[in-house]
């Protein structure tokens, strides 16, 4: 297969799925209202609910949802053979991703704001929210930890990245101003951003920056984790417009331009995958391919995580209910095509199958370095960039998807140990509960010594706890739909398979934690195992009463139809 002829057809299926698809949801489905005052204008406070250009906040969803975790499940996952990997994140971004993304960002604003985790107690019950919450913190801690750690690699093994990482926050500080203080033309700030990021890279590929190899009796990777979640602390407490909106929009410019460059390298590079469609040769120790393909590639197909940003930030930031189409459903088909491009890169940028196969000698041994190395290759060979720069560039788009996803994933836990605060009888300020996330995180990296690879410890998880939460909160949206009498098929058909896949995934990691004697992962597996039964069953019963017309109330009438989504 020609890797230009996959990116073809990738590429329209993705964009026939948010042409079609996502205008029968908008239009049929959520039914989406131009006149719906949202919470971002009726509960506006100049912090976190701020209505926003669905431009700008396109740019916010798309790069928060779009961390690392779109590059490494499918760049993993190429090892079962690129089709089915191509297969799951093209049909899962166009039936299941888009849906459940613009789903959970119209069940959040219909519900002033409220993220999934509040959502679950008025939609499913008190015992399921609970546990429900408890689901969303261990997330939300394996995003925030195991991020640090791998951005912290790529600064310690690619340092011409660090300029253009650092000085990113710099160019949203200054866009921020210009956009809201001094209210600049968006396109023209837009244009000077852009170019200001790109310089930084052309200046970074020039003068690469370490750190000491020990920083006050750190390694150097530990150093930039310590830095990272301070940094991220700050950001989560400030204003959404300050920093987090205009570095997640001129990131996604930015972090757009670099797929052009991608998919420009696969098109001018010509070159075939040197991967097998199907592998049969998989290397001893790698576990079947279904169910562990749908759980290896969460973001890229469907994330549980995007609900939360959804209806974590999202919601609290979108200035009319049509505009959900363009920031939800369009920010995972951004997201569908990073994967799409991880899947080219990291099985035709390599020379022949036997390098394939030296980088894939074993699962997991795929991931970003495969991405940074087959894309590298491939602007390389199609566009004539420096192997230097070309890495700079592929190292840069990773370390800024993550650094935003963490951004936000500091700012989503703090509003969860806030809402846990409120069911448990106390109140957190912003100060405090960004504290409690901030050291919880740093405990779990530093737990297992000072190199602060802690964090990954409790990532092989977090697959099947992501693809859990995508699943119960599809379960909300489909007892939300049932209540107003609607057609809750497009949303019930793809939970019962994530939700089944996802159950038998944690089964079968429980036989492998138990046979490697890892303790910690086989009790964590069994209390999400508990928690996502418990959650089901709730679920199912909440379903069923809205299908008899139970427990509906007045806020569940049917607005007056306006003018109809866009």
């Amino acid at each position: 297969m020609n890797s230009v002829l996959l990116a073809f057809i990738g590429v329209a299926m993705i964009l026939l799925g948010y042409a079609l698809y996502s205008k029968y949801l908008a239009n049929r489905i959520y039914r989406l209202e131009p006149n719906f005052q949202t919470p971002a204008n009726e509960l506006r406070d100049g912090v976190d609910y701020v209505p926003t250009n669905k431009y700008i906040l396109w740019g916010h969803h798309f790069t928060s949802v779009a961390g690392a975790a779109p590059i490494v499940g499918p760049a993993v996952a190429v090892i079962w053979g690129w089709l089915p990997a191509f297969l799951w994140v093209t049909i899962g971004t166009v039936f299941f991703a888009g849906m459940h993304d613009l789903g959970a960002l119209w069940a959040s604003v219909r519900n002033k704001g409220k993220s999934m985790g509040a959502l679950s107690s008025r939609y499913i019950g008190a015992r399921g929210a609970n546990l429900f919450l408890v689901v969303i913190f261990l997330l939300l801690l394996m995003v925030n930890a195991a991020f640090a750690v791998v951005i912290s690699g790529l600064l310690v093994s690619t340092p011409t990245a660090v300029i253009p990482t650092w000085g990113a926050i710099a160019v949203a500080l200054l866009v921020g101003q210009a956009i809201y203080r001094y209210k600049w033309n968006l396109a023209v700030v837009s244009v000077v951003g852009v170019v200001a990021l790109y310089s930084l890279i052309l200046l970074g590929d020039r003068f690469p920056v370490s750190l000491p190899d020990t920083v006050l009796g750190l390694p150097a990777a530990s150093a930039w984790i310590v830095i990272l979640f301070l940094y991220a602390a700050v950001a989560s407490i400030l204003p959404v417009w300050m920093l987090l909106q205009p570095r997640d929009y001129i990131n996604g410019l930015q972090l757009f331009i670099g797929l052009g460059l991608l998919y420009g390298s696969f098109l001018f590079a010509g070159r075939d995958l040197v991967a097998p469609a199907f592998n049969d040769n998989v290397p001893e120790g790698t576990p079947s391919i279904v169910p562990l393909l749908f759980v290896t590639i969460a973001c890229g197909a469907i994330s549980g995580f995007h609900g939360m940003v959804s209806s974590g930030t999202s919601s609290k930031q979108l200035d009319k209910e049509t505009d959900a189409r363009f920031v939800g459903y369009f920010g995972a088909v951004g997201e569908g095509l990073l994967a799409l491009g991880a899947i080219i890169a990291t099985t035709a940028g390599f020379r022949t199958l036997a390098d394939w196969e030296n980088v894939y000698a074993a699962f997991n041994d795929g991931g970003v370095k495969a991405f940074v190395d087959g894309g590298g290759a491939l602007m390389n060979a199609g566009l004539g960039l420096s192997t230097s720069l070309s890495a700079t560039v592929l190292a840069t788009m990773a370390v800024l998807f993550a650094a935003t996803t963490m951004d936000t994933g500091v700012r989503l836990q703090r509003f969860v140990v806030q809402e846990a605060g409120d069911i448990m009888g106390f109140s957190l300020g912003k100060v405090s509960s960004t504290i409690v996330v901030v050291v919880v995180a740093l405990a779990l990296t530093f737990g297992a010594g000072a190199d602060g690879s802690g964090g990954l410890l409790i990532w092989p998880l977090f697959g099947t706890t992501n693809q859990l939460l995508a699943g119960l909160t599809l379960g909300i949206l489909a007892v939300m739909l049932l209540r107003k009498k609607r057609n809750a098929w497009p949303i019930v058909l793809p939970m019962v398979f994530v939700l089944v896949m996802t159950v038998y995934a944690l089964f079968v990691q429980l036989g492998t934690f138990y046979n490697d004697q890892n303790w910690l992962l086989l009790v964590l597996d069994v209390v999400i195992l508990i928690a996502a039964v418990w959650v089901i069953v709730e679920s199912v019963g909440a379903m069923n009463r809205a299908r008899k017309g139970e427990d509906a109330d007045d806020e569940e009438l049917e607005p007056a139809r306006g003018s109809g989504a866009e």
